[in-house]
C-alpha cells in the first residue's frame, strides 16, 4: 500500500471542531488517497471519547470511520513482528510502544504516518500532520 496511515489522533481531530487540525483531518478522510490505520485505534478513540469527552456517540462514529477504513482494506493488526519492529522503535527513538506501534505499522505498509502529535511524532520526523500531508508534492503541478 502506498498512502496515509492514520494514528488516533487524526481520528480524533476529525471528531473534535475544537481541535486545531480538525478541518484539515475531515478534509483527509474525506479525500480519494488510500487510508490505512492500526486496530489499537478502536481502542484508543473509543477510551477519549467516553474518558475526556464523555460522549459514547462520538465513539461510535469514530468506530464506524476505522471501520471503513478496514472495509476498504486498510486495517493493520497487531502481530508478533510489528510488535517487535514497535519494541526497537520505542527504544530507539524514546517514544511510547503505541506511538511506535503506528509507526512501524506505517513502514511495514509503506505509507506515510499522518499525527496530530507534534512532540512525540512530527517533531521526530516520523509523522507528518495533516495539513502537511494535503499539501502538493514539491514538484508536483500542482505544487
Amino acid at each position: 500500500m502506498t498512502g496515509w496511515f492514520l494514528d488516533a489522533s487524526v481520528l480524533l481531530a476529525s471528531e473534535d471542531p475544537d481541535d486545531a487540525n480538525h478541518s484539515h483531518a475531515r478534509r483527509l478522510l474525506e479525500g480519494t488517497d488510500q487510508l490505512a490505520t492500526l486496530d489499537l485505534a478502536f481502542y484508543e478513540v473509543t477510551n477519549v471519547a467516553i474518558t475526556a469527552w464523555n460522549d459514547v456517540a462520538a465513539a461510535r462514529r469514530l468506530r464506524g470511520l476505522i471501520a471503513a477504513v478496514a472495509d476498504d482494506g486498510g486495517l493493520v493488526r497487531a502481530d508478533p513482528a510489528l510488535l517487535e519492529a514497535a519494541t526497537e522503535l520505542a527504544l530507539t527513538h524514546g517514544i511510547s510502544a503505541y506511538d511506535a506501534a503506528y509507526v512501524a505499522a506505517a513502514s511495514a505498509a509503506r505509507a506515510t504516518l499522518v499525527s496530530t502529535d507534534v512532540r512525540d511524532l512530527v517533531a521526530r520526523g516520523l509523522a507528518r500532520l495533516p495539513a502537511d500531508a494535503l499539501a502538493p508534492a514539491p514538484g508536483s503541478p500542482a505544487a
